[in-house]
């Protein structure tokens, strides 16, 4: 058990019996009230934002989660499939936890995994990755007056939009956690 001034964003939580990650956590003293902590949180199960205000030195349960470096092989059905790089023990993870990051991923590259206990309960990319751009349509010439982009196919199946200039075979890094171009690789 941990006290409100042991709680720090990021941390995980048990709250209605519900694991949630700390998002926000403001210490709060309104005029001549009692202060508080006010706190935003993330049920990690199901995704949705809850917010509670707790007293000043209140017990909270805080739960242990461990992180591990692990390979991303395949995907089968709604679950990405991922090699522990250490014991070479495979785990399913739902793709859910990987939240739009998972249009992005290529199989063999490093994720982060946390997990309570035996369960995996979160799953994070990297946040850039080099992805080769297997289908657009030509820029056409003198069409960049404005910051216009273009549709395009990536080689795991996702489609972003890019600069005109752009073009089939060339590899692009991306942002996964907003799915935009961000520039393109030199050779």
């Amino acid at each position: 058990m941990a006290t409100t001034a042991d709680i720090s964003v990021g941390m995980f939580i048990r709250h209605n019996n519900e694991l949630c990650q700390v998002t926000e956590w403001q210490h709060r003293t309104p005029g001549n009230l009692r202060a508080f902590y006010q706190c935003k949180m993330r049920n990690v199960k199901n995704g949705k934002n809850l917010e509670n205000r707790f007293r000043s030195g209140e017990e909270i349960t805080t739960v242990r989660v461990d992180v591990k470096e692990m390979q991303y092989l395949y995907k089968e059905g709604n679950a990405l499939v991922c090699m522990d790089n250490e014991s070479f023990d495979q785990v399913n993870v739902p793709e859910i936890l990987f939240g739009t990051a998972s249009k992005f991923m290529k199989e063999g590259m490093n994720v982060m995994v946390n997990f309570e206990g035996e369960d995996p309960i979160g799953g994070q990319a990297p946040l850039n990755v080099e992805l080769e751009i297997t289908y657009t349509e030509p820029g056409v010439r003198g069409d960049t007056a404005t910051n216009t982009g273009k549709p395009a196919t990536l080689e795991t199946g996702a489609e972003i939009r890019v600069p005109l200039f752009c073009e089939i075979g060339e590899k692009i890094r991306v942002n996964t956690s907003n799915g935009e171009y961000v520039e393109r690789v030199k050779k």
